[in-house]
């Protein structure tokens, strides 16, 4: 039976956080662990590849060195900027890194890194690498939980998650691809498994989206399925849990009324509204349903 929730997010079977035991968690914490800060929350500009990158960062107010915060890394669409991602643009706080920063409750860190020319074409592997060197830098002076590293984006931002996903099994817990234009920031690897959420419109234009997620229904050993989605006009959306995934390692599929949008409301075929949108809730259910779960051993 094909498990189905509407509006409500859907809940993925493993321990908080909080149960993880102290010898656990303690194996998890990054580098910066227990030291104090050199980071603040603001734009910062590194060196990868040979040029020149930026990103802005957002560590909590009430930030606890102790304490192994989720990574969450939120990717810009096509001619989007890290600070559209960073600030929620037109929604403003509310939907901050794709309202998952008001979600998180200070949980987490979150990252708005920049694309060259605002696009994630990752050539030659230097989106990939700029991710890598990001997270070393971080990673180094903060503490995150290292099993608990997350990407989301829209359109070319969840491509680019989804090529993270393809080629940093081992880094990446979990991404969401949110209206996927298809693979293109490529597939570099692509055979391992990855918890994945994809979120597409049916009146969207994209439909390799629908290849993307399959990918990892295979590579996490989900049963095939064809998952229902909501009928044109409806207003609403439908997200459904495959089953028979190994465990720790599920794909969630939401399908919704609607075109290549970011933020659809229930009730209303089209709008758009990140601050409204039940995509952000349904995302950080995803994402927080994972703790504790079977992550991937950090290197």
């Amino acid at each position: 039976m094909v498990l189905t929730a509407v509006a409500a997010g859907v809940t993925v079977n493993g321990a908080s956080a909080e149960e993880a035991s102290t010898e656990e968690a303690s194996a998890n914490a990054s580098a910066g662990c227990g030291s104090a800060p050199t980071l603040t929350s603001g734009t910062h500009t590194i060196q990868s590849s040979g040029t020149d990158r930026s990103f802005i960062l957002k560590i909590p107010e009430n930030y606890d060195n102790s304490y192994e915060h989720k990574l969450i890394f939120g990717l810009h669409w096509w001619g989007g900027t890290a600070e559209d991602v960073a600030s929620g643009g037109s929604d403003g706080a509310p939907y901050a890194y794709y309202g998952l920063e008001a979600q998180a409750e200070g949980t987490a860190i979150f990252v708005a890194p920049q694309g060259i020319d605002n696009a994630w074409p990752d050539n030659g592997g230097s989106d990939v690498t700029f991710v890598d060197d990001m997270i070393g830098l971080i990673e180094g002076d903060l503490c995150v939980d290292e099993t608990q590293r997350f990407s989301l984006g829209f359109s070319y931002g969840g491509a680019m998650s989804y090529a993270l996903a393809c080629a940093r099994p081992d880094q990446f817990r979990a991404v969401a691809a949110i209206a996927v234009p298809g693979p293109v920031s490529g597939c570099n690897g692509g055979t391992q498994s990855v918890a994945y959420m994809g979120i597409q419109g049916v009146n969207d234009s994209m439909p390799q989206a629908r290849e993307m997620r399959d990918r990892f229904v295979a590579n996490n050993g989900c049963a095939s399925q064809n998952p229902a989605e909501p009928a044109a006009g409806s207003g609403t959306h439908i997200t459904t849990a495959y089953e028979g995934c190994q465990d720790g390692y599920p794909v969630v599929w939401a399908a919704f009324d609607g075109g290549h949008q970011q933020g659809p409301v229930d009730g209303c075929t089209g709008c758009e509204s990140g601050a409204d949108s039940w995509v952000k809730g349904e995302v950080w259910n995803f994402f927080t349903g994972l703790d504790g779960s079977e992550p991937p051993a950090p290197e």
